[in-house]
């Protein structure tokens, strides 16, 4: 077994070679849409029940035509719920028309302007999720207490912004994601506001397990390509963490040591 193939991402159970989980949304059609999947490399991939049919409406075509769920691990999501009780129901939705799948992707919104999470009907819907036996992992703001909070509820990831879901204005807080993967006892994955793919190499430097990102691929001027430097983007930037960079210091060291030199 090859080094890769020894360093899986495990998710409620269930493992993964690849670090890049990516969303469905904002592409010109569905082919793009697995052209660019593909390219990623991504085995996850988050979809938004409300807004993409996976069989809600039998008479369009379904993502599930191009994704299937036997080559793919479907992660339905709640974007553009506002209310935990909302929430809820979409993926209690989500599960039936998924034939039982459990592992879900929460995200309950605080306003339409900056998609920030409203962390109290956050809690209160994964507490009822958890209850009612799904596999939750949850978007949520870059506060390590909330992020524990979660974790104590049972949820199987934690998913901080990096900054503002769209924005690509890259992480803004490493202070606080490395709080946060520092206490966590289950998988961290940054999750909104990556823009390009040193956003995404700075999140697994800090020791991030993964990354989603679904803007910076689908709204990129060519998707695909963007798609394959956010997997490589990934990828170096587990190879570094693992790696162990050098201490940052205020003088130099020179490459070449004067101690030993032949003349």
């Amino acid at each position: 077994m090859t080094e890769a193939n020894k360093d899986l991402l495990t998710i409620a159970g269930k493992q993964y070679q690849s670090r890049l989980l990516v969303g469905s949304g904002k592409y010109k059609d569905l082919q793009q849409t697995r052209e660019a999947t593909d390219a990623a490399g991504a085995e996850i991939i988050t979809v938004a029940i409300r807004r993409v049919n996976i069989g809600q409406d039998p008479k369009a075509p379904s993502l599930l035509d191009v994704l299937p769920p036997s080559e793919y691990t479907i992660l339905p999501n709640t974007a553009g719920c506002y209310t935990a009780k909302d929430a809820v129901y979409t993926l209690q939705m989500a599960r039936e028309l998924l034939n039982g799948h459990k592992l879900v992707k929460l995200e309950v919104l605080g306003d339409e302007k900056t998609l920030f999470p409203n962390m109290p009907e956050t809690l209160a819907a994964a507490g009822t999720l958890v209850r009612d036996g799904f596999d939750v992992m949850v978007y949520c703001s870059d506060d390590p207490i909330q992020a524990r909070m979660l974790e104590d509820i049972g949820c199987v990831a934690v998913m901080p912004l990096a900054s503002l879901i769209g924005s690509g204005m890259g992480i803004l807080n490493p202070w606080n994601l490395s709080l946060i993967i520092e206490q966590a006892k289950v998988p961290v994955l940054v999750d909104a506001g990556v823009g390009t793919a040193s956003d995404a190499a700075i999140a697994m430097e800090l020791g991030c397990d993964g990354v989603l990102m679904n803007t910076a691929i689908a709204g990129a001027q060519d998707p695909v390509r963007m798609a394959r430097a956010m997997r490589l983007g990934v990828q170096a930037g587990r190879e570094a963490y693992l790696a162990g960079r050098i201490p940052r210091r205020f003088a130099a060291s020179p490459s070449s040591p004067m101690a030993g030199r032949l003349a």
